[in-house]
């Protein structure tokens, strides 16, 4: 398996909205593995396709305590949303940040699985707001945009310097840190 580079806001690239998936074939299951290998390794509950520059409508999610029960939801669509209410939220592309927002607390989805097969399930509580936020994702919508413009701009500058100063911290000639 393959360890994913996850792109970071502000980069325009997540802003690119997904393709529906054509067909569950052998490369589209390497890529599960290797976006199930990079969200966990990021220590993430979720993560788009879109989120590893592959604009396909996929996503990956394990909410379990255990990290053992790996969801898989291609070309996913919440079919009903109920209870709205608040839930603070991350994200791996936004590293750091965690904020409230409004999202559906139970919704029912359809999408196909790894197996190529079409299934409906409900999901509650973390498993529907994570569902909702990467289809996101997919639909080139990131959390902070739910944020006031001053938030979301505060955010911005400090993930561009935090990038700005890792590209000076990698440059050649540098001396290593310890």
């Amino acid at each position: 398996m393959t360890r994913l580079t996850i792109l970071e806001y502000p980069d325009p690239r997540l802003r690119t909205k997904a393709t529906p998936v054509a067909e569950v074939d052998a490369r589209l299951r390497t890529l599960i593995d290797d976006m199930l290998e990079s969200m966990y390794v990021a220590k993430g509950v979720g993560l788009a396709a879109t989120q590893v520059n592959v604009h396909k409508r996929l996503l990956v999610a394990d909410v379990s305590e255990e990290k053992n029960t790996p969801l898989v939801f291609v070309n996913p669509e919440v079919l009903s949303r109920e209870e709205i209410g608040t839930m603070q939220e991350g994200c791996l592309s936004v590293p750091g940040f965690y904020e409230d927002v409004n999202r559906a607390h139970r919704i029912r989805v359809k999408a196909t699985g790894r197996d190529g097969k079409t299934f409906e399930m409900d999901a509650e509580g973390l498993l529907a707001v994570c569902v909702q936020h990467e289809i996101d994702h997919l639909d080139g919508k990131l959390f902070v945009d739910y944020l006031s413009e001053l938030k979301r701009n505060r955010i911005r500058r400090k993930l561009e310097k935090d990038q700005r100063q890792r590209v000076t911290d990698s440059a050649p000639g540098r001396a290593p840190a310890f």
